[in-house]
């Protein structure tokens, strides 16, 4: 028996094999769960579908468990009532919902947060944060009794992690909305919740220069390493899961303990070291 047996739900955001969302379907799809996906929207000109490949390969060979493949635009409310549609269409209700959708222009990125535009702070809030609440309202009515939803953090939302910039603002705000939408959806027994994942080498990770963290990590946090791939994607699992039933509302860290240093820790020995002390 597994924890997802008899489980549907929809993953929203896989980019490739390397995403966390990946990670935590494969998971579910392990435990028995099945599986709507969505991908990026490619451009009208892109022959090549690049976004739909990527998922395409990472499902091929599971059709029993991946439902089905779909674009979303979470700018864009139709899509995501389509999107919904579908669910209902293929599930009628869905036991599980992860949102794993953040984006914010490279050029915004790369600039110290001061320097933010007025553009990029709407696109990357709209896309990053609001998308949680649109992609929740569109799905209200086909979660079922006891049902999860889950997204995706960082630890630049609650402290300041020089390179992460205006996507710390947007996680901030999405951590928040999270535990707002806990509160709404509480009374029809669903649960949500963010999953706060360690630097990764992901594609997102990269943009925001998350891979540079990860030195940092392995000095500082208490299990002396980083996180994997595998470990974040049985955590998301867990809180997907009716496992974690009393938990709503809730950041959960899953980065080998580092979200609780208040000083460089055992980093300190090493600083020490190479200053012969």
């Amino acid at each position: 028996m597994g924890l997802f047996d008899n489980k549907h739900g929809l993953i929203l955001g896989v980019a490739n094999d390397r995403s966390i969302a990946w990670a935590i379907a494969d998971e579910i799809m392990r435990q028995g769960g099945v599986c709507g996906f969505s991908h990026l929207p490619d451009r009208p000109d892109d022959d090549k579908q690049k976004n739909r490949r990527r998922v395409a390969k990472c499902i091929e060979g599971r059709e029993e468990q991946a439902m089905f493949l779909v674009p979303l635009d979470v700018q864009n409310d139709e899509n995501i009532a389509q999107v919904m549609q579908r669910a209902k269409g293929e599930f009628g209700k869905i036991d599980f919902l992860l949102h794993s959708v953040a984006y914010a222009d490279l050029n915004d990125l790369k600039r110290d947060t001061i320097d933010t535009s007025r553009e990029g702070f709407k696109m990357a809030m709209d896309i990053s944060a609001y998308s949680l609440i649109a992609v929740c309202r569109a799905a209200k009515e086909i979660l079922s009794e006891r049902s999860s939803v889950l997204t995706m953090t960082y630890f630049g939302g609650e402290k300041c992690v020089p390179g992460y910039n205006v996507m710390g603002i947007c996680k901030a705000a999405l951590e928040a909305s999270m535990r707002y939408l806990a509160f709404d959806l509480g009374p029809q027994g669903v649960r949500v919740n963010a999953l706060s994942a360690g630097p990764l080498k992901t594609l997102a990770g990269s943009a925001a220069k998350v891979n540079e963290m990860l030195p940092l990590y392995d000095a500082m946090a208490p299990l002396g390493r980083n996180i994997t791939h595998e470990e974040a994607g049985r955590v998301g699992a867990f809180l997907l899961s009716d496992m974690s039933d009393g938990i709503t509302a809730e950041v959960l860290h899953v980065d080998a303990g580092y979200n609780a240093m208040g000083s460089p820790g055992r980093m300190l020995d090493k600083i020490r070291e190479a200053q012969g002390k």
